[in-house]
């Protein structure tokens, strides 16, 4: 099977990065949040696309042929933070020492890199993927390539072009020469808004084929037709101009050779010294330790000596309690514990319908309870009263004193306050531990994390629940199936806590978002999203008023600027 060409807009990567990310210092005050996210969306990148062709493009120094056409394109752009700008150098570092392509062309814009790569690679029928966020780039779909966006996990073939913007790939270019485009100050037609431009290309094809018939525009059902007419006339000029500067280039003399786009062997002291330099310290221990992979999660191979994946659930002793004195002694130890680690299973995601089926509880590896409560099935077993169980929880699910660690303990909190119980002494969460410690990735599930870092594989719910349009409630699940999938969830929570909030302690920052931000904000959020938030009506009548009178002055504003 031929390899795809994956071709990563390294710039579009670097703005979201430092956008998206909180800034992050090393201790020597080198700023690093931007080279931590570009890095790890590249590393995950290459986990999804492993075996595939990664090539980097960035943009190069200097103005580009688009410039010189004309001299205001990008001006209205600030100038690159000089926090920002420190970075790339690192970054370019670490990218060529991962082995991968790493390409700069000087006077044209790494758009235009990707799209000369792209159309020679699908005119051979290869299969492209362009990683980006820069909406310019859907006019390089065609049957051969496809967009990825890291940030919300999306992809748009042309089909998805078509949806996103009413329009296909090969009338984007049309759609910002009409519409214009304010990131990069490409001036479009005054006037013309993306709803008339995507209705003009509709009816009447691209711009040289509405200008073609620029005499049946009033007749179109587009609001104020007749006024769009002449601005159309008015603006010829303009619009030719931004259909130049739309158009991504498929024909750059690149001067690259066909051996410049392939993967080297990673240079494993460069990183680690990078990685020191950066103190980008989880991925410094993975690669001394020999278990590296593309990124924080993905699952260790079995290459280099690393262990096989094992079952969590073959190393855990699971009790199931389902009378009283069973019951009477683990209430006893969980009362006096400093922390336990604690999960509910309930009948429903969605917590404002949910209730409680059952309770697990770990107190330390390789053991955990399940109390079944409310498994309805033929020939259940005699299960503990829910209520009276519940009652006895209550104590110790409200003392401030005792301390729980869970999966995601904001939707748990939400379950119980449907039986009237306020969970405090929320200590630690392992969703926000990874969240925190890699919040580019977008897996921070159980499963997920304990596969990447506990190298082990978990019961998934389907596994015990079925799947599709006869998926079971858990509450329909026999509980010889569910105890061993909830203790397990109780368990791993316990030893992934451990880890996670091992390798927060090395980075003073990051455990300080955690301990003074995250944690907090977990009941208080809960409390939102189950009462809604208080609003000073008084302070908001004032706010409405000053938007109210912002937005008649930018209204006034528009028209002003559309003539």
């Amino acid at each position: 099977m031929t390899q795809r060409l994956i071709l990563v807009d390294g710039s579009s990567y670097l703005f979201r990065a430092y956008h998206a990310l909180p800034p992050l210092t090393n201790s020597k005050g080198l700023n690093t949040g931007a080279a931590k996210g570009v890095i790890g969306m590249i590393r995950k990148l290459m986990a999804d696309y492993e075996g595939d062709q990664v090539v980097v493009v960035f943009d190069a120094k200097g103005p580009t042929f688009r410039n010189e056409i004309y001299a205001d394109y990008k001006a209205n752009r600030p100038p690159m933070p000089e926090e920002l700008r420190e970075q790339i150098a690192p970054i370019h570092s670490t990218i060529r020492a991962m082995g991968l392509p790493l390409v700069c062309v000087e006077g044209v814009e790494a758009d235009d890199v990707i799209g000369t790569l792209s159309l020679e690679a699908s005119r051979t029928g290869r299969e492209v993927v362009i990683s980006t966020g820069d909406k310019d780039m859907a006019q390089l779909v065609d049957e051969h390539v496809t967009l990825i966006n890291t940030m919300n996990n999306t992809a748009m073939d042309r089909a998805g072009v078509i949806e996103k913007f009413g329009v296909p790939p090969e009338l984007i270019i049309d759609l910002l020469a009409l519409m214009g485009d304010k990131v990069d100050n490409i001036p479009g037609v005054a006037g013309v808004g993306e709803k008339s431009a995507t209705a003009l290309l509709q009816h009447l094809g691209g711009v040289s084929s509405i200008y073609e018939q620029l005499s049946a525009v009033a007749a179109l059902p587009i609001r104020g037709a007749k006024s769009v007419a002449n601005k159309l006339e008015m603006a010829r000029e303009a619009a030719e101009l931004s259909y130049t500067l739309a158009t991504i280039k498929t024909d750059c003399d690149l001067g690259l050779e066909a051996e410049d786009l392939i993967s080297r062997a990673p240079d494993t002291e460069a990183l680690v010294a990078l990685f020191r330099e950066l103190e980008f310290k989880t991925w410094l221990e993975a690669l001394l330790t020999g278990n590296d992979g593309a990124t924080d999660l993905a699952a260790p191979t079995d290459e280099g000596g690393a262990p096989e994946v094992c079952r969590a659930s073959d190393a855990i002793a699971v009790t199931t309690i389902v009378d009283q004195t069973t019951l009477d002694e683990w209430l006893s130890r969980l009362s006096t514990a400093t922390l336990f680690a604690f999960d509910t299973e309930t009948t429903s995601l969605n917590y404002m319908i949910a209730e409680v089926v059952g309770v697990s509880f770990a107190l330390e590896a390789g053991a955990a309870a399940y109390v079944p409560l409310a498994h309805d099935y033929p020939g259940a077993p005699d299960q503990l009263d829910r209520q009276q169980v519940l009652d006895r929880l209550r104590p110790i699910l409200e003392d401030e004193s005792v301390g729980k660690v869970g999966q995601h303990l904001k939707y748990d909190a939400n379950v119980l306050a449907n039986h009237d119980i306020t969970l405090r002494g929320i200590r630690e969460d392992t969703m926000l531990e990874s969240y925190v410690l890699d919040s580019t990735s977008s897996r921070h599930d159980l499963d997920t994390l304990a596969l990447s870092h506990l190298n082990q594989s978990t019961i998934s719910f389907e596994e015990v629940a079925g799947k599709g349009a006869k998926q079971l409630t858990f509450n329909q699940v026999p509980i010889e199936q569910a105890a061993p999938y909830a203790a397990e969830d109780a368990e791993v929570t316990w030893r992934l806590h451990a880890v996670l909030s091992d390798r927060l302690h090395q980075v003073e920052s990051l455990s300080s978002l955690y301990r003074e931000l995250e944690i907090p904000l977990v009941p208080v959020l809960s409390r939102i999203e189950r009462n809604g938030a208080l609003v000073c009506r008084d302070t908001l009548a004032s706010h409405s008023q000053e938007l109210g009178q912002r937005m008649l002055a930018l209204e006034a504003n528009a028209h002003e600027l559309a003539g």
